[in-house]
């Protein structure tokens, strides 16, 4: 079976490719967000793209002009969940040590009630590659155990693969928004 690591090299490369050729994803994101499974006034964190990551910040803006507060994470340290903070357009944000734009570590924290993930693939069952560290898998995993929670992948529609290989922490995505629309997942246990 193929390793992660070796289909994260491949995933890199079939992203970078997908964002250089689609100028318009995040205009024609942000005009899914009332297809979107996230309950009315809900707090939604969003994330601040870098390199080649889809961006979600126009559909994080609609979303906050219909109510939602928006969040950004936040690294608390190694091996730890994230840390989700409160965050209004316009407020500073600092460059963490690996180049990620963060709220300032006076933001208020608040847990969200849905999460837009970024990522470097998913399946058609809904779960994702990420970049290896673990953070949003333990992050989902925190907030889920508190209550329920909408993760929503946030990708190209070309960053689809048949199937990924899965490992016992991996947390599923409830959704992915792509340029063709929003699809949804179902993670029933028997």
């Amino acid at each position: 079976m193929i390793q992660k690591s070796e289909l994260r090299i491949a995933a890199r490369l079939r992203r970078a490719a997908l964002f250089a050729g689609q100028a318009d994803h995040a205009r024609l994101i942000a005009g899914l967000a009332d297809g979107l499974a996230v309950p009315a006034a809900a707090a939604v964190a969003s994330y601040w793209p870098v390199r080649d990551e889809a961006d979600p910040r126009p559909l994080a803006a609609a979303l906050a002009a219909r109510g939602h507060p928006i969040l950004l994470p936040r690294v608390a340290g190694p091996d730890q969940p994230l840390q989700f903070r409160l965050w209004r357009d316009g407020d500073p944000l600092r460059r963490s040590a690996a180049g990620i734009c963060e709220p300032l570590a006076d933001a208020p924290e608040q847990a969200p009630e849905a999460v837009l993930v970024p990522l470097l693939g998913f399946d058609s069952a809904g779960f994702r590659l990420g970049y290896g560290g673990g953070y949003y898998d333990r992050s989902l995993a925190a907030l889920r155990a508190r209550g329920p929670v909408v993760a929503i992948g946030i990708a190209f529609a070309g960053q689809e693969v048949e199937a990924l290989p899965r490992e016992p922490h991996d947390e599923a995505l409830d959704a992915v928004v792509t340029e063709r629309g929003v699809r949804f997942f179902s993670h029933e246990t028997p």
